[in-house]
Parts: structure tokens; C-alpha cells; sequence
């Protein structure tokens, strides 16, 4: 008996520090940001951001989990320690950098544009003087308007300021703004489909995206950084990419392959 009992001690002593050997990743994302990360029919996150770190943390040995960050406070939550990156079309900005905070390598190269109502008569930013343009609050639109293009915004009748992009267009579609000022893909993937709204083609500000970790995390942002390369070197990346064809030709790291 006593050399039963010692037996079942140890293989909960080993599988508890199997347990503990995992390590949980916890990927801070903004929930309504489609394609890149949001929730999916099944009533899961999903979107190219969310498949790449799943995939990573699987090469990584990394348990997996999804935390859903206030857009507007993500870096406070990032340093609370509520999620360990954000990762979810996270425009690079050097203000980060400066804040001492590790940004990975980018990986995607965005623009802002204008959505507007077809019927609205507006056809480039020119049109914008004496409307109303809505943009999500905490995103590099917002700073881009309240910095580069403050001239442009000057110009407004009023900047509405949403906690969502879907609130955006929500206002956009109910006539309580005259324009959406919003990522590239974002706005093409929310624009599908749709026949009373349409992307302007003008380029309002260059941009790319990145992760963003916590100062003391160099070396988690190196342990992500590798297993995406892996990603894209055994082929994963090129294939979970081809399921999101709005983003795919600004991919950095396929087209460096």
C-alpha cells in the first residue's frame, strides 16, 4: 500500500509540473476589428491576429488565451498585467517606443481613408469642411487628426470620438456623422457587401502595425518573433493569410518571401 500511495504521489507531482511548465499567453485584443481579430459566428475570437498568435503559441509551447482590451486604455491594461501583448492591428507608434514599452518587428503596412455614404456627395477629404467625422478613440486615426492632420480637422464641424469602430459606422449608417475616419482594412472588410456606404480613394496617413509588450519582456516579444518566423517559413502564415484576401498584399512578411 505504502508503495502504491508514493507511486500516485509522484505522478501528481509530475503532472502538476507539467502543469506548470505551460505558461498562459494572454493576447490583448480589440474585440471588434475585423479582419483582425473579433468575435466569430460561433461566439469565439477569431481573425488573422488571433490565428497567427495561436499558432505561434502552439510552436511556442505556450497556452493560449484571449483577453479583450479597452481600446482606449490598452497600454494601461498591458502594464496591470491584465494581458501580456497587444496584438490586433496595433498601429507602431514612436510615443510607445519612447514610454519604454518592447514593439515587435512590423508586419503590416496600413493607410487611413474615409468612409462616407454613397448618396452623400462627398469625394475626398476637401468635402469634409462643415461635416461631421467620427473616429475610434485611442487609435492612431484619432492621434493622426489631432496631430498631422489637425488642419484637416480644423475644418469639421465636430470630431466624434467612438469606443468602437462598429459605433462608428453604426453612426455613419443612421446619418449621425457624414464620414468614418478608419484603417484601410477595416474599412474595405465593413464595406463588403454593404451598397449605401463606400471607401474614398485617398491615402490620409502611412502607417504599420506591430505587438506591442511590456518593458521588462524582451525576451517573450523574441520568443513570439520566432515562432511567427517559423510560421512563415513551414508555410502556416501564407496559409491562414489566404483566408483574410483583404489584407494579404500588405503583409510584410510575405512580401519579404
Amino acid at each position: 500500500m505504502k508503495k502504491i500511495l508514493a507511486l500516485m504521489l509522484a505522478c501528481a507531482l509530475v503532472l502538476g509540473c507539467g502543469a506548470a511548465l505551460a505558461d498562459t499567453f494572454v493576447h490583448g485584443i480589440d474585440p471588434e476589428y475585423p479582419p483582425f481579430s473579433y468575435l466569430g459566428d460561433d461566439g469565439e475570437y477569431t481573425g488573422f491576429d488571433v490565428e497567427i498568435a495561436k499558432a505561434a503559441c502552439e510552436v511556442a509551447g505556450l497556452e493560449y488565451s484571449v483577453f479583450p482590451v479597452d481600446w482606449d486604455n490598452k497600454l494601461i491594461q498591458l502594464d496591470n498585467q491584465e494581458c501580456d501583448v497587444i496584438w490586433s492591428g496595433m498601429t507602431i507608434l514612436d510615443s510607445m517606443k519612447e514610454a519604454g514599452y518592447i514593439i515587435s518587428k512590423p508586419y503590416y503596412d496600413n493607410t487611413q481613408v474615409l468612409v462616407v455614404r454613397k448618396d452623400s456627395g462627398i469625394a475626398s477629404s476637401a468635402d469634409l469642411a462643415g461635416k461631421t467625422v467620427a473616429v475610434q478613440l485611442g487609435t492612431s486615426g484619432e492621434a493622426l487628426l489631432n496631430g498631422d492632420l489637425a488642419s484637416l480637422k480644423d475644418t469639421f464641424q465636430e470630431l466624434v470620438t467612438c469606443q468602437s469602430f462598429l459605433v462608428c459606422f453604426t453612426e455613419l449608417e443612421g446619418n449621425g456623422v457624414d464620414a468614418v475616419f478608419v484603417d484601410l482594412p477595416v474599412a474595405e472588410d465593413y464595406v463588403a457587401g454593404k451598397d449605401n456606404l463606400v471607401v474614398l480613394n485617398e491615402n490620409l496617413g502611412a502607417e504599420q502595425y506591430g505587438m506591442a509588450f511590456r518593458s521588462g519582456d524582451a525576451e517573450l516579444c523574441a520568443k513570439i518573433e520566432d515562432a511567427v518566423a517559423q510560421l512563415v517559413a513551414n508555410g502556416t502564415y501564407a496559409e491562414i493569410a489566404a483566408k483574410y484576401p483583404m489584407i494579404v498584399n500588405n503583409l510584410l512578411f510575405l512580401k519579404a518571401n
